[in-house]
């Protein structure tokens, strides 16, 4: 018996989600009173779980997974599930693991609760708090089957150091490539991305044209945050579509969601809900993002976002 995190690096490193899970994974395995079991695949220091509660970390090392391959990777997470008796898996809910976790499921013929964000308020029943209804809702699900696999939700339980003595294995999985293969992967270098951000500035329409972009960028260079945008931006070619945040882009969970020039569309907000603390900057006081922000400015963004970056710039060299 263990719970068992699949701990996911990119480029050899872990990203925000993968120590949250394991921090998670960490609280579980003491309410249920067995070992944390971390795996990790192509990770370049697999040791740090160790400080985030791992007691065993299987190393995996895979051969050429320049991309992503779904099947490949819920292959290896089944085995190693099944070697270690594991009765919880639990993945992040990056695009990666959101791929993967309904695979390991199937595969385990386990229950599979998505967008978990507490730890189980009842063992006897298994039952964990979700979100629900584009985060508007929650709800309690109670998983039934031998093993359980929880999707956790991004910034939903945080990330607590928890210094252990961890024991740390190789394993070499039978797992085969799909078959898909990748063309092209161009990757963005340099920037916060907007999964591991904890504050996101976004723009919308109300920027007037790709050529105003900088004051996005400034703004989050000076919060050191990941830039985003509406999905009309994106549609007009203003910003690349890897940017588009809503219900039909990447879903945001951060700390902080300012939105510049962004109305409010509902598959917009359905997407950003929930984020922690939402701003919005707008011209229009009846934007409908305002019914949503727990802040907001009416104004101009070519005169507020200017005062904004000064001001935070003052700030931070007087802290």
């Amino acid at each position: 018996m263990s719970v068992l995190v699949f701990a996911e690096a990119s480029e050899g490193k872990f990203k925000k989600a993968a120590l949250e899970v394991v921090s998670y994974g960490k609280k579980i395995a003491e309410q249920l009173g067995t070992e944390l079991v971390a795996l990790t695949i192509n990770a370049s220091n697999a040791s740090e779980l160790a400080s985030y509660g791992a007691q065993k970390i299987i190393k995996v090392t895979q051969d050429n997974q320049e991309s992503f391959d779904a099947k490949c990777t819920a292959t290896t997470i089944k085995e190693v599930a099944l070697k270690e008796a594991a009765d919880v898996v639990i993945i992040d809910s990056s695009s990666n693991g959101l791929y993967v976790a309904p695979i390991v499921a199937a595969q385990l013929n386990a229950g599979y609760a998505s967008n978990v964000i507490d730890v189980p308020s009842s063992t006897q029943p298994f039952t964990v708090k979700r979100k629900a209804f584009s985060n508007k809702a929650f709800n309690h699900t109670e998983i039934s089957t031998a093993v359980k696999v929880i999707g956790l939700a991004k910034n939903s339980f945080g990330i607590v150091e928890n210094s252990t003595t961890a024991t740390e294995e190789d394993f070499t999985s039978t797992a085969t490539a799909s078959g898909v293969s990748s063309t092209a992967l161009n990757k963005a270098s340099g920037q916060v991305t907007i999964a591991d951000a904890d504050v996101v500035v976004s723009g919308g329409r109300g920027l007037k044209g790709p050529e105003n972009w900088g004051l996005i960028e400034d703004l989050a260079e000076v919060l050191g945050a990941a830039t985003a945008c509406s999905k009309p931006v994106s549609d007009l070619g203003w910003r690349p579509h890897a940017e588009h945040v809503g219900q039909t882009g990447k879903p945001v969970a951060s700390n902080l969601y300012i939105a510049i020039g962004i109305s409010g569309a509902i598959q917009h907000l359905a997407g950003i809900n929930a984020s922690k603390v939402k701003v919005v900057i707008n011209t229009d006081p009846e934007a409908p993002f305002f019914k949503a922000a727990d802040y907001g400015i009416v104004g101009d963004a070519f005169e507020v976002v200017p005062q904004l970056i000064e001001k935070l710039k003052v700030f931070k060299a007087n802290n």
